[in-house]
């Protein structure tokens, strides 16, 4: 029974983590992409795919990575070692965390802030919006996705360094 209480709690977790996220990322692309020009707005959505795809790579090194190598540093006192250590015992709780609750909003704001951008072009340059919608979201999946698909391969191959990074970056914000 606890064990499921332990579940249930962590889905609302995640649940409200999204749902605050979302309402931050939305409202600052909403607000900044229509008072700025269209090249700023495509930086933008092209930086909330770099952030999906940078916290994707994350997730999939902490869950590839083992922890043997961590435990060895954190014996000799390796800053960054504990906290990596930290980060293997929590891989399924951080993994949900970087691939879906950040991964995921950042790819549905991007996808809103490429209609407001699409929807400016389509004005501009006297074109349909539904095909320039259509356009920039299906642009904006594909350059996710496959950034996502390369960044896989290389979390795997560098899972280590890359868990190892994670826990340094952690480990700065320690005090």
């Amino acid at each position: 029974m606890k064990k499921q209480e332990s579940r249930f709690g962590w889905l609302i977790t995640v649940c409200a983590l999204s749902f605050c996220l979302s309402i931050v990322m939305s409202l600052t692309s909403e607000s900044l992409i229509p008072k700025i020009n269209v090249i700023f707005g495509i930086i933008i959505i092209l930086l909330f795919i770099f952030i999906a795809i940078i916290f994707d790579m994350i997730g999939v090194a902490i869950t590839a990575q083992d922890e043997t190598p961590f435990h060895s540093m954190a014996s000799k006192k390796v800053k960054g070692s504990h906290h990596s250590v930290k980060l293997l015992k929590n891989s399924d709780k951080l993994a949900s965390i970087c691939n879906d609750v950040v991964g995921d909003v950042c790819g549905v704001v991007s996808g809103s802030a490429g209609v407001l951008v699409a929807t400016t072009l389509s004005v501009k340059f006297n074109i349909n919006t539904s095909f320039m919608v259509l356009i920039i979201t299906a642009l904006i999946a594909s350059l996710t996705i496959t950034g996502k698909a390369f960044g896989k391969s290389i979390a795997i191959k560098n899972s280590e360094k890359i868990t190892f990074r994670v826990g340094k970056f952690l480990n700065f914000f320690k005090k």
